[in-house]
């Protein structure tokens, strides 16, 4: 009776183990007790020191970006004109208002032209629109009957224009 192969090869693998544990040690260098004792310790390591560290970095101090003129990691690619707060404070009126933040809530026509009323999001104050009026992110380029359309500046360098239309449309 023969055995398959395989089965030979598993047969074989305890009796080969055994045999290279019996075969004698190659010559090893002679190790100083001393120097194998200080390579194989791991250095010594502070907890005190390390949990310290955590306690700074948990209260808002020890930890810092230094991005050195490259983008920052730990802000969105997808961040608009919108959400940046760091632009300083507002001006005052209609340059200090943001497109995303109005609504239409009614069209004047006067004999210079149609002139849209858009109130704040937060219903706080309301403001008087013609064409041509320059807002914090953009302009009017439209007044009519029904709608108010923006010139929104867009501060992406992915987009292919500089701008987009908004068109903001009074509801009934």
């Amino acid at each position: 009776m023969t055995l398959p192969s395989r089965w030979l090869g598993l047969a074989l693998a305890p009796a080969l183990l055994l045999a290279a544990a019996a075969a004698p040690a190659q010559d090893e260098p002679e190790v100083d007790d001393e120097m194998a004792a200080t390579e194989a310790a791991p250095p010594a390591l502070d907890i005190e020191a390390i949990l310290g560290g955590e306690d700074d970095v948990f209260a808002g101090r020890g930890y810092g970006y230094d991005p050195a003129d490259r983008r920052d990691p730990f802000r969105s690619l997808v961040r608009t004109r919108e959400s940046d707060v760091d632009r300083g404070p507002r001006p005052e009126g209609i340059p200090g208002l943001m497109i995303g933040e109005l609504d239409l809530t009614g069209v004047f026509v006067l004999p210079e032209g149609p002139v849209a009323q858009v109130q704040t999001s937060d219903r706080d104050r309301s403001y008087l629109l013609r064409v041509g009026d320059k807002l914090l992110d953009g302009d009017v380029v439209g007044v009519s009957l029904e709608e108010i359309v923006f010139r929104q500046i867009l501060d992406d360098p992915t987009a292919l224009t500089p701008f987009r239309e908004v068109v903001k449309r009074l509801n009934p």
